[in-house]
């Protein structure tokens, strides 16, 4: 069993989760270094750069966004790649909870998701019954994904009982929409504190894990993400569940996204190269991603201006 600041009764849930391991931090430094290096082959490149398009949560959640921004947004994604057919749509476009009614309305017929943060993103720092309340309203908007956010400071003060309980409250709230739990790896300290929260958070029901909102830096690492990786794979071989993982916050170059994909499938295989298991989160990495392919199918670098920003 975990040993815990404050221990979870035996008859919590909590109390069955296995003990998480210590972390090398070396070992993951030197093996995401590696990782760093790797290159893929040519041919192999166009498909990369396409699933990373697929896997695309495209956000905005800035305290200025409006209805027609999120309109904007939602246009964009459903024309992506007018000049350049037969590519993938994004997976989701990403907004603040108020904006869910607004996204679902623009998105009709695209088969893009509607993703919300919900739980006072990004600090979390409201009750529980105020962080289930918004949920419950943002699944009614339409919501198909919340991603939530932990309370870090109950966490930190090693108050796991609690942030299991709410992880699982917020998942029962989001009813059949699918639940990304957000660490806010940049805020936990220590890569152990880290695994310790991707356990939780799987063991209470997360369906995603996810890595940051994208507000602390540092935002996603490939340390982190290495460490969440590994989580899942335990999980998985402990439980045969499957869920998936989501960096967010930094990724913005279709060269970095392909190195997540490499450490991606060395650690957890071929069946997670796929946005139903695998997404980032990210505002600025598919204009990079389609100046690539232009470029493998052109020969040539396109303008950046050919792509709009929002």
């Amino acid at each position: 069993m975990i040993s815990f600041s404050m221990p979870a009764s035996r008859t919590h849930p909590l109390a069955e989760v296995p003990t998480s391991p210590s972390v090398d931090q070396t070992g993951v430094e030197e093996r995401v270094a590696r990782f760093k290096t790797r290159s893929i082959k040519e041919n192999a490149k166009m498909g990369a750069l396409e699933l990373i398009l697929s896997m695309i949560d495209l956000t905005t959640l800035e305290g200025m966004d409006t209805p027609a921004k999120v309109r904007q947004l939602c246009a964009k994604a459903m024309h992506l790649h007018d000049e350049l057919p037969g590519l993938p749509q994004v997976a989701a476009i990403c907004v603040y909870p108020t904006l869910v009614g607004t996204a679902r309305n623009a998105l009709t017929g695209s088969g893009i998701k509607v993703a919300s943060v919900a739980t006072g993103f990004p600090s979390g720092q409201m009750p529980l019954k105020l962080r289930l309340a918004e949920t419950r309203s943002a699944v009614s908007e339409g919501a198909d994904e919340v991603d939530m956010v932990i309370s870090r400071g109950r966490f930190l003060r090693g108050e796991y009982t609690y942030t299991y309980d709410e992880i699982a409250a917020v998942k029962q709230a989001c009813g059949d929409a699918h639940l990304k739990v957000i660490l806010e790896t940049g805020e936990l300290q220590t890569l152990d504190n880290v695994r310790r929260a991707s356990d939780i958070a799987l063991y209470a029901g997360g369906d995603f894990i996810k890595t940051s909102t994208g507000k602390v830096q540092p935002s996603a690492t490939m340390e982190v993400t290495l460490v969440m990786l590994q989580a899942l794979r335990d999980f998985y071989r402990r439980t045969g569940q499957i869920r998936g993982m989501k960096p967010a916050g930094g990724i913005s170059t279709a060269k970095l996204a392909i190195s997540y994909l490499v450490m991606l499938r060395e650690t957890l295989g071929q069946d997670w190269l796929t946005p139903r298991l695998f997404r980032f989160g990210a505002s600025r990495l598919a204009n990079d991603v389609l100046l690539q392919i232009a470029k493998q199918r052109t020969g040539v670098y396109q303008s950046a201006d050919y792509f709009s920003e929002a």
